[in-house]
């Protein structure tokens, strides 16, 4: 009998399973223990990885397929350096990523959609200290937009996003929600994001500009007052936070205003 050692994981950008499978010997136990600490190591404490053993007559990956139909489907990667690569490009957030979650939960226009990509952002780096996606974010005319989400949803104009109306090749993508969960820290992020819908969720994209264009917010400073469509850096983020002393504002009004 051949013992197949197998590390699975999830790959959001190829919309699958993904495994790392080993032919197991008695001498191989150390070694395999190692790897799954490698992974863990340099992709975080909390990556969702599972791991199995599948007894079968063959070295193929169609006898454990044949052995067991939960592989099915699975994508074999070849070794453990793009297997990790894999799941720390899906261990990071973008701005558009954000979105899609939003757009489950919340009705938007693209204007509305932009101010509550910015004002999830912005709640989590108040929270955390930590960016919640990699997106740019610039100072338009209308307020801070992440610029995957403005390169995405922009053509909607003033009308709702129909979240319905999806790129053909968004059809294997996993759950919004899952999406986030699977990142760094995905379950603190998931939490920020459902908090801060509760408390700006319910207001109009008009409110929401008002909200982000009071003088001296982030987008007020990165234009020094005018319009510039200049990037908003984290620091200038992080200093109007201190200055405010957002986590007493946040918890005895329930608003910042940015």
């Amino acid at each position: 009998m051949i013992t197949h050692y197998i590390i699975m994981s999830s790959s959001y950008s190829r919309g699958k399973r993904i495994a790392l499978s080993n032919l197991v010997k008695e001498k191989d136990y150390i070694e395999l223990k190692e790897i799954v600490q490698d992974i863990i190591e340099k992709c975080g404490k909390d990556v969702s990885l599972s791991t199995h053993f599948v007894q079968t007559d063959s070295k193929s990956w169609e006898s454990v397929v044949e052995k067991d139909h939960f592989f099915k489907g699975v994508e074999v990667i070849e070794s453990k350096e793009e297997f990790i690569k894999l799941i720390q490009k899906d261990r990071i957030l973008t701005g558009l990523d954000i979105a899609k979650y939003i757009l489950s939960k919340v009705k938007c226009t693209h204007l509305k959609l932009e101010k509550l990509v910015y004002l999830c952002f912005v709640e989590y780096l108040c929270q955390y200290e930590k960016e919640l996606y990699k997106d740019k974010i610039y100072a338009y005319r209308y307020g801070p937009v992440a610029d995957s989400v403005y390169e995405r949803y922009k053509g909607y104009g003033y009308k709702e996003i129909d979240d319905t109306d999806i790129d053909a090749t968004d059809i294997l993508e996993m759950p919004s929600r899952s999406r986030i969960l699977f990142a760094e820290d995905g379950v603190f992020k998931i939490k920020s994001i459902d908090d801060t819908l509760e408390k700006y969720g319910f207001l109009s994209a008009g409110d929401l500009v008002d909200l982000t264009h009071k003088i001296n917010t982030p987008w007020f400073l990165s234009g020094k007052g005018k319009i510039s469509n200049k990037e908003i850096e984290n620091d200038t983020i992080k200093n109007f936070l201190k200055f405010q002393l957002c986590h007493k504002i946040a918890k005895k009004s329930g608003t910042i205003f940015l």
